[in-house]
């Protein structure tokens, strides 16, 4: 049973990352229609249904690639930054979060300790605060 679906898919793209953020949006759009009634947003996620099996069924190797790798060079920093906020705020009670005044880098420093000292890391300033 599977491998005629092997043998289908023997020199096609298949799915990547891009295709995942339009069978997500597509989801999100026929919630919407779903909600409000409004035609248009099932059309469009009807739309980017069409062009993720498109894609996935493609034999241009390279150009499906190259639009990968420009999808995930805009959401990589996006997804990076959400990361990033959802560590600081599963660690927020053991660690205050703050901007250097000077370069405007984050620090991490230890709750409860009072007034401290602090010295950046990446460029030397030091400032008092308190934790």
């Amino acid at each position: 049973m599977l491998n005629w679906l092997r043998r289908l898919m023997v020199g096609r793209y298949g799915g990547d990352q891009l295709n995942n953020a339009f069978l997500v949006l597509c989801l999100l759009l026929v919630v919407l229609n779903w909600l409000t009634r409004w035609r248009i947003f099932m059309l469009f996620g009807l739309a980017l249904l069409l062009l993720c099996y498109f894609r996935m069924f493609s034999r241009n190797i390279q150009a499906r690639y190259a639009e990968n790798q420009k999808f995930l060079k805009f959401w990589g920093p996006l997804s990076a930054k959400f990361r990033n906020k959802s560590a600081q705020f599963q660690d927020r009670k053991f660690h205050k979060y703050l901007k250097c005044p000077s370069c405007k880098a984050t620090l991490r420093v230890p709750r409860g300790k009072g007034k401290i000292h602090v010295t950046c890391p990446k460029c030397r300033h030091q400032f008092t605060t308190k934790s």
